[in-house]
């Protein structure tokens, strides 16, 4: 039997405001165990919740950057449940009343553009982290995360497969990042996906049994799950079996998934309106605020450098892949840097030098003078390009001073007509062969020639004048 197989997600968004939710504690990652926790968020008796105005605001942006339509009055509620982790009881979510639903994404795929329906999106209250010690046979809480604002962002099923999944997810983490309200750091639980998976016979439209994954932390990890559950349902399907609701923990070391709990409904969190906060009330004209505000998106950005600097479409993919990156190009451009060279640069020596030392576009060491500066000396003849890439290399880490290390290091082209013409008479005078084959017409020992008055000139000659004055002396012959 062919099977289809049908995905929805849950992606929980930790945003990046300096306070919590509903208190004043610190969100900074990787404090010391329970350093960062207050009554309120430990959720002590007679301890009030605040709300943070600018949790509200984050949400909003990125509601409408989905294509939202916006609740204008918001009310928050409380998901009952006991866990560990959850020192109230309960979480401060919104169910009934989120920040917005209905919104949209669109993401290229090898078919062609394809459009996922944004269920809703909702602000709540993170939970702390249990902490699992093999060794002592403990797992221990740390509260730290407790109270930490999330916005949960809930698609519809419309995936049919992995590569869909991620598309989306790049497409989300690169909004996100634009709109500055998240680091979205995996590793540190910034952005954390649940994939709500089912099967069914190709062609059916009646939806499968479902299950969750959790304990995703990669996208290669949602690629591989998502793979794994599909044959695994398919496979009890096949043997006459059902497939059972429940949530399923993938095991990245044995690249597997195994069963957790089975899946709660709605019903079983006994939500309730949170009775300690008033509604959250969205004005068109405070929407208008933020929209005013709102920095230009990756996909508005690829359509400018399209249009303004006649870039190819994979240059400008790249150069907008994240919002650092193409604030470095548009000073770099705005340096007066052909658009061309500051990309091919950005694109070839920027990212192959954050890639090899394991850095993020947001820690670029090298500012853009001082690469302005050695693009510069490049299009003045001054350096060459590979001992341009060689001095980028060396100014990298440091930012270093070009002008500098150029003058120091003797490295500037050599453009003295009479040096080259004196190596060039050297090179012709030791190489009669050589010079007798260019003559001959046989164009390769031409090359042959020029690498070898560049190589007596230690890489520093102009290319262009050591050719123009090789054609000069061989046509005199």
């Amino acid at each position: 039997m062919m099977w289809e197989t049908v995905i929805g997600l849950e992606t929980h968004v930790e945003l990046s405001t300096r306070s919590k939710l509903f208190c004043g504690c610190s969100t900074a990652f990787g404090g010391a165990p329970n350093s960062q926790c207050c009554p309120v968020c430990m959720g002590m008796p007679g301890a009030l919740p605040v709300l943070n105005r600018a949790v509200v605001d984050y949400a909003v942006q990125v509601g409408m950057a989905l294509g939202c339509a916006i609740t204008p009055v918001q009310r928050f509620d409380r998901k009952n449940y006991f866990y560990p982790d959850l020192p109230k009881a309960y979480q401060i979510s919104q169910l009934y009343l989120p920040v917005g639903r209905d919104g949209q994404v669109e993401i290229d795929t090898a078919a062609g553009r394809k459009t996922i329906g944004i269920h809703e999106l909702h602000m709540e209250e993170d939970a702390g982290k249990l902490m699992h010690d093999p060794w002592l046979e403990q797992t221990r809480v740390d509260y730290n995360r407790c109270g930490v604002p999330l916005l949960e962002i809930v698609t519809r099923p419309d995936f049919r497969t992995a590569e869909e999944v991620v598309a989306y997810l790049e497409k989300l983490k690169e909004t996100l990042h634009y709109l500055g309200v998240s680091d979205c750091k995996m590793e540190e639980g910034s952005l954390r996906c649940d994939v709500n998976l089912s099967v069914r016979p190709a062609g059916s439209d009646v939806l499968g049994t479902r299950t969750e994954m959790k304990n995703l932390n990669s996208f290669k990890a949602i690629a591989r799950a998502i793979g794994y559950e599909a044959r695994r349902q398919m496979e009890v399907l096949e043997e006459g079996g059902q497939v059972v609701q429940e949530t399923r923990r993938w095991d990245e070391n044995k690249d597997a998934s195994y069963a957790m709990r089975s899946k709660e409904n709605t019903q079983d969190y006994r939500y309730f309106p949170e009775p300690d906060l008033p509604p959250v009330v969205v004005s068109e004209e405070h929407k208008q605020r933020l929209l005013d505000s709102r920095p230009e998106l990756g996909e508005e950005k690829r359509r400018l450098y399209a249009q303004q600097y006649g870039l190819p479409a994979y240059d400008c993919q790249m150069l907008t892949s994240h919002r650092a990156l193409a604030a470095f190009f548009e000073a770099l451009v705005a340096l007066g840097t052909p658009a061309k060279q500051g990309a091919n640069w950005v694109m070839g020596q920027v990212l192959g030098a954050l890639s090899a030392r394991g850095l993020a576009p947001e820690a670029l060491p090298i500012t853009p003078p001082t690469l302005a500066a050695l693009i510069r000396m490049v299009e003045e003849g001054r350096l060459n390009r590979n001992t341009a890439v060689k001095v980028f290399e060396a100014v990298f880490d440091q930012d270093g001073d070009v002008e500098a290390y150029v003058a120091a290091h003797g490295l500037e082209q050599v453009r003295d007509t009479g040096v080259v013409e004196r190596t060039v008479a050297q090179v012709l005078e030791e190489h009669p062969q050589p010079v007798a084959d260019v003559r001959a017409g046989k164009e390769k020992a031409f090359g042959f020639l020029v690498g070898q008055v560049m190589r007596r000139l230690a890489g520093q000659g102009d290319p262009q004048l050591v050719r123009e004055v090789l054609q000069e002396k061989l046509g005199e012959g």
